[in-house]
């Protein structure tokens, strides 16, 4: 696998850093934000040749890592300050060109949660890949082994306004295009959960709901899976300009 071209830092410590892989002149930039329920044990590596392949198709890629439970720094709201501070950096440097967010997972939950911060103005849009886009459900179902409630530092009846300001499915219709792509045999995220996300906040006909029938959890990630062809057309709509 191709090693990252470069990594560049957001903010002084360790983990405030983005992997740049592919050329920084590219026509277009993706934004990866990597999953794992939000938590220390995962970190960027898993999404590394996910990231290379989107290189080859000649994106710039930068693949960001932030603060998770579990370690100094991560949840409310560290994770939520540092994902923040990188896109920022990450547009800053594409200097204008075409950017998309892609997530993963927990990923696909910051990615759609940034759309509707002031750091994202100008972006195509997020894709979100097997996400979790109703932070309240994930924590009335304990995914993860509770990962949203650690993530927020409780649950949506002990902490109703971080949820509010957290949760994609409360933030409402988002300022920017989404796509949603989602296994139907998800093991790790249910389905459900990117439809209450859908009925609650999509704009049909901007936005895209891709109900994958039997995929599972990581394929969405994996390029030599079935649905990496649609992630690709899905980018391409969202990082062309006029």
């Amino acid at each position: 696998m191709l090693p990252p071209g470069r990594t560049s830092a957001y903010g002084p410590l360790p983990h405030q850093i983005y992997e740049v892989f592919g050329d920084p002149a590219s026509p277009a930039w993706v934004v990866l934000v990597h999953g794992g329920f939000w938590r220390a044990e995962w970190d960027r590596t898993h999404q590394r040749p996910l990231a290379v392949a989107l290189a080859q198709e000649g994106y710039a890629v930068a693949l960001v890592e932030y603060a998770r439970t579990g370690m100094a720094g991560g949840g409310w709201d560290g994770t939520f300050t540092d994902v923040r501070a990188a896109l920022s950096a990450v547009l800053a440097e594409a200097a204008g060109a075409p950017v998309a967010l892609v997530g993963h997972s927990a990923g696909g939950h910051l990615a759609v949660w940034l759309l509707h911060q002031p750091e994202a103005v100008g972006v195509g849009g997020a894709v979100s890949l097997g996400g979790c886009l109703d932070l309240a459900l994930a924590a009335d179902l304990g995914l993860g082994d509770d990962a949203a409630v650690d993530l927020v530092g409780g649950t949506p009846l002990t902490h109703p306004a971080r949820y509010d300001a957290a949760d994609p499915a409360r933030l409402g219709r988002a300022p920017y295009p989404v796509v949603v792509m989602h296994g139907t045999a998800d093991e790790a995220v249910p389905v459900s959960v990117a439809r209450s996300w859908w009925e609650a906040c999509a704009e049909p006909g901007r936005d895209v709901l891709d109900v994958m029938e039997g995929t599972t959890h990581f394929p969405l990630i994996d390029p030599a899976a079935p649905s990496y062809p649609t992630l690709l057309a899905h980018l391409r709509r969202l990082t062309v300009r006029g």
